[in-house]
């Protein structure tokens, strides 16, 4: 337990700007020693920039930061390291082309005579990796592993230091239930260390478990700084979005089905692999469950075309559809919103507007120039339609929120107008209020007759959003379960299945 009145970091009227935005101003806080810290706020409240402040990107335009007592102001991550800081971005720092081993070890390889040591690399490696539960061989290079298991292996490398304060900033965004128990467990043991941590996460049921006290950041400004025991979730919520967030999960009864729109027949993604059939109709919002590791994200790349597959069929409005490619994809009425929206669905250095056409430039397009005036106007349009926060369309995408991200990602696929819409993970790292933005978009695009096939690792997001959920384990599909049999328990159950037989 932290000690009141035993401050480990101190912020005095700390401030930070950029050119036309005020990110954070005048936020005075300190966290004490051996504490879990909940930090909250929306999508673009200054929660990332304070973290980048603490963790030696950016440095303050106004105030001090004190940490141990002293001045502190780092020139770099590596400054922040060295006096203890370590921080778990949300958008994960690994090295693609390296291996998850020497990604855990990079900044201490173990070695002899200026030669890695391969076989204790390995030992460490396997260690810190199956202390957060990811059975994977450490030889495997990252760029193999879904995003879920990069998160694992970010938290992993974090352990494998000393630190003083641990920063975890949306940690079990891609992580399923059995993940993140493991991780709260993990969690519990640092603080019995005396490890102080600051903890960043939008599922705002799971902070009880862990917390002490929370922060609530709004608009770059502090809201309140109290205890957690006894704030209750939509007292929590109105102090951050400023307003009562109310029914954000009742399903709609209203919308109509119609007929089958994608038909999914025996599809094999390896030679190994088992089998995988299912069927999304007009007017559906079709559920993916799983463990972290069970072939959800695998399965749809295949049908997107973005990963090669060995057999099966993929039907599209009662047609056979050759998917060989995502452009093929694209031109046969699929669109697919990737887990990764940094590495996999944007491009970060081009505007929001160029970002929303790239599905389909022709209709932007005068004897095969770009006009842009036309373009103006399809990125307007869609960012009222899902309410954007950005200063402009001309906006470049990197400077937004992941929230705002997060809805480029989907005017996309609106902008070339789609009718099967695969979404993996479309929440992650979205805050409450930009989450009842999504839901209600997708119960209108069902209700226009689109057909929606959504991965959640949130069972209950899925529970109050699909007509239907399919449960995946180990590469295949171990249940179906329709509204009437929707259960928490009966879906892990399912998940689960496969591991313990």
């Amino acid at each position: 337990m932290s000690e009141a009145g035993d401050p480990l970091l101190e912020l005095h009227a700390v401030g930070k700007r950029f050119p036309g935005a005020v990110a954070l101003s005048d936020v005075s806080l300190s966290i004490n020693r051996g504490e879990t810290h909940i930090l909250l706020g929306e999508n673009g409240a200054g929660k990332s920039t304070l973290i980048k402040l603490l963790a030696g990107v950016y440095a303050p335009d106004d105030g001090e930061i004190r940490f141990e007592g002293q001045p502190y102001r780092p020139s770099s991550p590596h400054g922040a390291s060295a006096a203890g800081i370590r921080v778990v971005h949300q958008e994960l720092n690994l090295m693609q082309h390296l291996s998850i081993a020497e990604n855990l070890m990079l900044e201490k390889l173990p070695s002899k005579y200026g030669l890695v040591q391969r076989s204790k690399l390995r030992a460490k490696a396997s260690a810190l990796l199956e202390e957060v539960g990811l059975s994977v061989d450490p030889r495997l290079r990252v760029s193999a592993l879904g995003i879920a298991q990069m998160q694992l292996v970010e938290i992993a490398k974090a352990l494998g230091y000393e630190s003083k304060l641990l920063i975890l900033d949306e940690p079990t965004a891609t992580l399923t239930p059995p993940e993140i128990n493991r991780l709260f467990q993990i969690i519990k043991r640092l603080k019995a260390k005396g490890v102080t941590i600051i903890y960043i996460s939008h599922r705002l049921h799971e902070i009880f478990e862990i917390g002490d006290r929370v922060t609530v950041l709004r608009n770059g400004r502090l809201m309140l700084t109290r205890a957690l025991e006894g704030f209750a979730i939509e007292d929590i919520v109105r102090t951050m979005v400023g307003r009562r967030m109310e029914n954000q999960l009742v399903f709609r009864e209203d919308v109509a089905l119609g007929d089958e729109l994608l038909r999914v027949r025996n599809l094999k993604r390896n030679n190994r692999a088992p089998e995988v059939s299912f069927d999304v109709r007009r007017g559906e919002i079709v559920g993916v469950a799983g463990l972290v590791g069970s072939g959800r994200t695998e399965t749809v790349r295949a049908i997107f075309g973005a990963d090669p597959k060995a057999g099966g069929e993929v039907w599209l409005s009662g047609h056979k559809a050759e998917v060989r490619s995502p452009k093929m994809a694209v031109k046969s009425g699929l669109g697919l919103a990737t887990e990764d929206r940094k590495e996999q669905g944007l491009l970060l250095d081009l505007s929001c507007e160029a970002n929303i056409t790239i599905t389909d430039p022709q209709k932007v397009a005068r004897v095969g120039l770009l006009d842009r005036t036309a373009e103006a106007r399809f990125a307007s349009d869609l960012f009222g339609k899902l309410r954007v926060k950005a200063k402009s369309t001309k906006q470049i995408i990197r400077h937004l929120s992941g929230g705002n991200q997060q809805k480029i990602v989907l005017a996309k696929w609106l902008f070339r107008g789609s009718d099967m819409l695969i979404l993996d993970e479309p929440t992650r790292g979205v805050d409450v209020g930009a989450k009842h933005e999504i839901y209600e978009l997708l119960w209108m695009l069902a209700a226009q007759g689109k057909g929606i096939l959504m991965i959640s690792s949130e069972i209950p997001e899925l529970i109050g959003v699909c007509h239907r959920i399919l449960v995946f384990s180990k590469g295949k599909i171990v249940g179906e379960l329709a509204r009437p049999e929707f259960d928490q328990e009966k879906i892990l159950s399912l998940a689960f299945q496969e591991h313990i037989q």
